[in-house]
């Protein structure tokens, strides 16, 4: 059955080389954490300072320093909506919620070519952000890969009720009146043995004096078995895949959400806690499951044309060097690292794709085979 998997996979899986990915990629991520360092040291120092230093200041550090700003998540104001403070977006490829705040950035599949939301995990006063996002970007399905509470520690706060029929309402943090509370819904559960996942329905209405407000629905997917700071075992990789399959189905499922003029494949949320880790490799993942047939691909045409939306950023550091640029997966990570900081964040996390790769091509030979 090995006989299946591709033959540049087969080469990636060496030893030698997956230890020359880690060294490249983590080379590329120290370049990009030095120029975000700067961004947030140059944020901070006054106006007077700046221009005074700003004829030294025009070098190819200063160039890196306002490709990978995070200067608006670094502002005194926002510190308060992020999770983890090393973890800010990008300023060039972030979530706008209706010129409010949350630590999110568009993502666009370097393989793939799927465009989702990687986010961190909502906080008690980003869920109305969180939320907003959803309906506003009729986002059909979200993608939890954290449990809310992990090492008796809260990684995710919880945005919508556990018991079906029940509502909350779920007021704005800081809106001083002109943002309208949301009234958030539990229409049903369904546990997904085989995906290791809980799927909620979850409707969303806007409580406002606007009759013409409908309630938006969508689904949230809880995947149960992938460890903080660590991988799934290889006993869960199969249902792994499954929970891929799944939320890539469900995507597309328009019976059970608002709307006749859906999207016929709109974007996907997903999140950990910090957005980065588990969030990078599984996007990883789906780009390339998606690239190599093993899920359905997506067109530019199934994406809306948004202005807001950026396209994917070429990297001011140049391509891959050519020992790991032919490697699709290492192609991926990096470009991921482009577009949200420090995504596929571990290097076990690196490894399970190779590995959970090999294992999709080994299931997809053997239903042919069988079928």
């Amino acid at each position: 059955m090995s006989s299946s998997i591709p033959a540049w996979l087969k080469k990636a899986q060496d030893r030698d080389h997956i230890n020359t990915v880690l060294r490249v990629l983590t080379d590329r991520e120290q370049l990009r954490y030095r120029a975000r360092s700067m961004s947030q040291r140059q944020s901070d120092l006054s106006l007077k300072h700046r221009l005074a230093q700003l004829p030294s200041r025009i070098t190819a550090n200063n160039h890196l320093s306002q490709h990978y700003s995070i200067a608006v998540g670094s502002k005194p104001e926002n510190q308060i909506y992020n999770r983890y403070s090393d973890i800010i977006p990008y300023d060039q490829t972030m979530v706008d919620v209706d010129g409010r705040y949350l630590n999110a950035n568009w993502v666009r599949e370097r393989a793939g070519g799927f465009l989702t939301i990687a986010t961190q995990a909502p906080l008690p006063y980003t869920a109305h952000e969180f939320l907003s996002t959803i309906v506003m970007r009729g986002i059909r399905v979200v993608a939890q890969l954290t449990q809310n509470y992990e090492g008796g520690r809260q990684k995710a706060h919880v945005y919508f009720p556990s018991v079906p029929g029940e509502t909350w309402t779920i007021q704005p943090y800081d809106g001083e009146g002109t943002i309208s509370p949301l009234q958030v819904t539990l229409q049903k559960v369904e546990t997904v043995d085989s995906a290791h996942c809980t799927v909620s329905t979850v409707s969303v209405t806007e409580l406002s004096d606007d009759p013409s407000k409908r309630p938006f629905v969508f689904r949230h997917m809880l995947y149960d078995a992938w460890p903080d700071h660590g991988v799934p075992a290889p006993e869960d990789r199969a249902g792994l895949l499954n929970f891929i399959r799944l939320a890539d189905e469900l995507n597309r499922d328009t019976s059970d959400v608002s709307g006749t003029d859906a999207e016929a494949y709109p974007p996907m949320m997903v999140n950990c806690s910090a957005g980065v880790g588990r969030t990078g490799a599984f996007i990883a993942l789906c780009s390339l499951l998606r690239a190599n047939g093993i899920l359905a691909k997506s067109n530019d045409s199934d994406h809306p044309s948004k202005s807001d939306i950026p396209l994917l950023p070429a990297s001011p550091l140049g391509p891959l060097p050519e020992t790991v640029g032919w490697d699709p997966v290492a192609q991926e990570i990096d470009s991921l690292r482009e577009q949200r900081p420090g995504m596929v964040q571990r290097p076990e996390q690196v490894l399970l794709i190779y590995d959970v790769l090999a294992a999709a091509w080994v299931a997809k030979d053997t239903i042919q085979t069988t079928s």
